[in-house]
């Protein structure tokens, strides 16, 4: 099993920043990928970015620039630089990794941008 646990979420003023981190353990793979969705109030789950075990990013188009993905391969653990933040970033934020083509999912930290 593969267990994943956000942290980092919480209430920030429109233009601050968080950082997201997550943990994975459990049986994990060399290969994996790992990254962030988000869910807003009212619309589906959404891509925010994803990296390779290798460093491969990939980030959706209204991310680029102002958020940033890493992770640390020893610790298994992923990372996610949130900057400029925007109302409209408000949203349940959630770790994904996949492996041997099935995804886990952690439970979810709650971003919320406000003034």
């Amino acid at each position: 099993q593969v267990r994943l646990v956000e942290s980092g979420g919480g209430l920030v003023q429109p233009g601050g920043s968080l950082r997201l981190s997550c943990a994975a353990s459990g049986s994990i793979f060399s290969g994996n990928t790992m990254g962030w969705y988000r869910q807003a109030p009212g619309k589906e789950r959404e891509l925010v970015a994803t990296l390779t075990w290798g460093g491969t990013t990939n980030y959706a188009d209204s991310m680029k620039g102002r958020f940033t993905i890493s992770r640390d391969n020893a610790k298994n653990t992923v990372y996610l630089q949130m900057n400029i933040l925007k109302p409209e970033d408000t949203a349940v934020y959630y770790c994904n990794l996949r492996q041997l083509s099935i995804g886990y999912w952690g439970q979810g930290t709650q971003v919320t941008v406000s003034s």
